[in-house]
């Protein structure tokens, strides 16, 4: 390196931050992710084997993405090269591609692409890469904070190996936290700072697994201070951090995990897990219209008549969303969350209309018997409909024992839970007594005569099924 490069190379590292100076220069340097990259694992074989193929890097930011892009080059000798889909073209692309076959065939160098935020990409641009990637001119590396299975095209990714980055556990911050403090060429190991413990805890666990963030609030802490040594305590690890934004992207992977975590702890009967991810959903700014419906949902799939007053409360929670809004709503979706959790559960709603619809589309669809058929125009008695039809409140329990389906089917399964336990009581007297007019199934209900049955002329009011 000549003394010129050297001084430039100087002045743009005085500039960067520290999270960018402080980037691992080696394999055991990077911090994190070690279920791909620990020893023995696939991401390390690969590179040891030198058998690297195109990857993508899918995780939230700060967790290493683009700087083990930058490793891979350096441990495979291969060229670098970084573009980003934000604001690249496939002009551009296409230039890199065409000098990596150039530098391929001069020199058997190959070139590492690193694509960032290649979800960003459309599918004609995704597609550019195919035919480069499958022939091992480019080591692709694409990085997202998308799932790559909704974003990237099949065809790519089944060309690449995915590879999930999760949030730096708080030990691994405070590892890059440590380092940053004791190095002199690249940290700030020239300052005399001395941290609190509860400072470092506060980081740690304060940035939510992002390293950049932890190094850029412990910059802004140091940088910001006159005097020196300094005592680095837990309210200036506040006042660097500030208030720290949520990770959310309402239409991305934090959205549905979140709204997943939410419905599945008012699910499993845990309030306190609920009403967490309804604060964060709110602080990230989600429509509270989505939340509301969401539960409505649950109190019909999850809970159902095991308390038939938790759709009523949820219903009314969403109305109160739209009448009061924000941030008075909030308490509204509170109640709404707390008492869903603590309702006893029951999924016999869903399972008993999804086995129903699953029954019509695998199975021949029943006509419905003449004796329940629309009875109200001109011609229908002609054609039978209506014949023999029993006006339930003419019976003993308001219930007339005649046949409703055609069939024995039994789609409605109550639990012993909630109010649903006193439904399944009833429902067993029930079944019981309709049973009764399935015992001949080869002789059709109309032709029973029953209590209440129209045997002929125009039948009254009341035998006439009010809603036909």
């Amino acid at each position: 390196m000549s003394l010129f490069e050297a001084e430039d190379q100087a002045r743009r590292r005085d500039v960067q931050p520290l999270a960018a100076r402080m980037r691992p220069r080696t394999l055991e340097e990077f911090v994190g992710q070690e279920h791909f990259l620990g020893e023995g694992k696939l991401l390390r074989r690969l590179i040891k084997a030198n058998r690297l193929g195109s990857v993508i890097f899918y995780g939230p930011p700060g967790t290493g993405k683009t700087t083990l892009a930058r490793l891979l080059a350096t441990e495979t000798k291969s060229v670098f090269r970084q573009i980003s889909a934000v604001t690249a073209g496939v002009k551009e692309l296409r230039e890199i591609i065409e000098e990596a076959y150039r530098r391929l065939a001069a020199t058997g160098q190959r070139t590492v692409l690193f694509i960032d935020e290649i979800h960003r990409f459309n599918r004609a641009q995704q597609e550019v890469l195919l035919p480069h990637v499958e022939e091992g001119v480019i080591v692709l590396v694409g990085a997202t904070t998308e799932n790559p299975f909704f974003s990237i095209t099949s065809a790519l990714i089944s060309r690449s190996r995915v590879f999930e980055f999760q949030p730096l556990s708080p030990e691994h911050i405070k590892v890059l936290i440590r380092r940053a403090l004791e190095d002199k060429e690249r940290g700030l190991g020239q300052y005399e700072v001395i941290m609190d413990e509860d400072a470092l805890d506060f980081l740690a666990h304060a940035c939510d697994g992002d390293a950049r963030r932890a190094l850029s609030a412990l910059e802004v802490g140091v940088l910001s201070s006159e005097t020196f040594p300094l005592r680095f305590t837990r309210q200036l690890a506040e006042d660097s951090l500030q208030r720290k934004a949520a990770v959310y992207d309402r239409a991305g992977d934090a959205h549905y995990d979140t709204i997943s975590a939410f419905i599945k702890s008012i699910r499993g009967s845990d309030p306190d897990a609920a009403i967490y991810w309804l604060a964060k959903m709110l602080e990230s700014g989600e429509d509270v219209r989505f939340i509301a419906r969401r539960l409505m949902i649950l109190a019909s799939e999850d809970i159902g008549n095991a308390d038939p007053t938790a759709l009523m409360l949820a219903v009314a929670a969403a109305h109160a969303c739209e009448m009061v809004g924000l941030p008075e709503c909030r308490l509204n979706l509170a109640q709404a969350a707390i008492y869903l959790a603590l309702a006893p559960k029951s999924n016999a709603v869903i399972m008993a209309i999804d086995d129903a619809i699953e029954d019509i589309r695998s199975n021949r669809v029943l006509p419905v018997p003449m004796h329940l058929r629309d009875a109200n125009y001109p011609g229908a008695k002609r054609l039978g409909h209506g014949a023999g039809y029993q006006y339930a409140h003419d019976f003993e329990n308001g219930i007339a024992a005649q046949d409703y389906l055609g069939v024995a089917k039994t789609y409605y399964h109550p639990t012993d839970r909630g109010f649903e336990k006193e439904l399944q009581a009833r429902l067993e007297k029930i079944r019981a007594i309709l049973q009764s007019a399935k015992s001949d199934a080869s002789e059709p209900a109309h032709d029973k005569p029953r209590k209440g049955a129209v045997r002929g002329g125009k039948p009254s009011s009341k035998n006439v099924d009010s809603s036909s």
